[in-house]
């Protein structure tokens, strides 16, 4: 047995003044969507028949989002077509931008 003194935590208190719990304050927590539309996948009346939209991330290409959406990758045209009102290059698209995805015509 060694004689080292153990430490005393007898007067140790709390940082908190009160023994009372605090709750969180979540009033200013946001989600990832920056709206219903995006949520439900809906159009908010604005748009087409089955359009949704799609809130481009990091990383993102026309041909990948078309490919998540479609199953073609060659269908990156349809939602460029689509979002004309925004793009004016294919390949520059940011993350943040929210994107029109339409329905695809039957063929």
């Amino acid at each position: 047995m060694s004689n080292e003194k153990k430490p005393d935590f007898s007067n140790v208190q709390s940082g908190s003044g009160s023994t009372e719990q605090s709750r969180p304050d979540f009033s200013n927590v946001r989600s990832g969507a920056s709206s219903t539309e995006e949520i439900t996948g809906g159009s908010g009346g604005t748009g087409g028949a089955g359009e949704t939209t799609y809130t481009v991330a990091k990383g993102d290409t026309l041909s990948h989002i078309a490919k998540d959406h479609y199953g073609k990758a060659s269908k990156w045209q349809v939602i460029f077509e689509a979002n004309r009102d925004q793009l004016d290059d294919p390949d520059k698209i940011f993350p943040g931008q929210v994107l029109k995805i339409p329905a695809l015509d039957a063929e």
